[in-house]
Formats: structure tokens, sequence, C-alpha cells
């Protein structure tokens, strides 16, 4: 029997606040790539007071940089990248509407708090399962940014993406809660 939660993105507040650190999701509907160079020329450009390539309210963006694609794929290997990398950008994005991020590793404390404030989760995807993590990626667009390659911003359309909600909009963290209850564990 699968447990996990289908969700359809974009998120809504409601779907965002439902969510718990622990649960398993499929998430479908699509989502946005981005890392750290990426990042970094969208906050540029909010600095500017420039319009964003794209509108992030409701959003989810993925932390990879998808490999080519092979012959009938719509991508290569897209396992996800170290989250912390983004941390800098990260708070100001959720203060614009960015409901979700994806990635793999711990967050600090000020993207723990704008999550809180302003409603959004932090799934975990499984580093090392980049080629199985593929398969639930249907459609590749990029964006904007092309010039950075694979760093560039794609628009994915996803079914049934497996992933785990490590810090929920409550700041239920799973990289604390995971060591207590193995703590617990009487062995």
């Amino acid at each position: 029997m699968d447990k996990s939660i289908r969700i359809q993105l974009p998120l809504d507040d409601k779907t965002v606040r439902s969510l718990k650190a622990g649960d398993s999701v499929l998430l479908s509907g699509s989502l946005y790539t981005g890392r750290d160079a990426a990042h970094k020329r969208l906050i540029e450009l909010l600095d500017k007071g420039e319009k964003l390539p794209i509108d992030i309210d409701g959003q989810v963006i993925y932390y990879v940089g998808p490999a080519p694609a092979q012959p009938g794929h719509p991508v290569g290997s897209a396992g996800p990248t170290t989250s912390y990398r983004m941390d800098p950008y990260t708070p100001r994005l959720i203060e614009l509407g960015l409901k979700g991020m994806v990635g793999k590793g711990k967050r600090n404390q000020a993207v723990i708090d704008a999550m809180k404030k302003h409603g959004a989760v932090y799934f975990g995807a499984v580093g090392g399962a980049a080629a199985l993590i593929a398969k639930s990626i249907t459609k590749v667009e990029v964006v904007a940014y092309p010039d950075l390659g694979a760093e560039a911003i794609h628009r994915f359309e996803i079914k049934d993406f497996p992933a785990v909600v490590l810090i929920d909009a409550e700041g239920n963290n799973m990289y604390e809660i995971g060591p207590a209850l193995y703590k617990k564990i009487d062995v």
C-alpha cells in the first residue's frame, strides 16, 4: 500500500500547511530548477528593482543541474544538489511567494524562519538516485539563463516525483527529529 501523499503543483497555502516533517510525497505538475548561479541572478534582478524571468508565487524550485538527455528521454540524470548553497538567496524568494524547495542537506535558520513566517516547505530528494528521479520528469524546457547550461532555470513537468518533507511550514525538521527518535530506540 502506497502511503505517499500525492500533491499537485503549484502549491497553495492549505497544502503547504497540511504537510508535516517526515511525510512521503509524490509531486506532479510543474516546478522550476535552479542552483546558486541562477539564484544569484534572480536576487541581482530584485536588487535592481527589475522583474524576475519566472513567476515564483506558489512555485517549487528543485536544486538540480540536470545531465544532458539521451535520445528518447526528456532529461538525463537529475539528482538533487546540496541546498545550503542557495540559503543566502532563499529567504527573499520565500517572501515573494516561493512555496517549496527540493534538494538535499540542512538549511540555515534564516531559511527556516522565512518558511515559518511565509508558509513554505522543504522537500528532500534522494541523493544518488538521479537516474531513478529522472524517470519522474516528463518534459523539460529552459525558461531563463540558457548561458548557464545545466544550471539554467528549467521548467520540469513531473509525475509522481518522490520526495520527503524534511522541514515543514512550522519549522519541524527531520534533521533534528530523526536523530532524536533514533536515540530513543532501545538497542
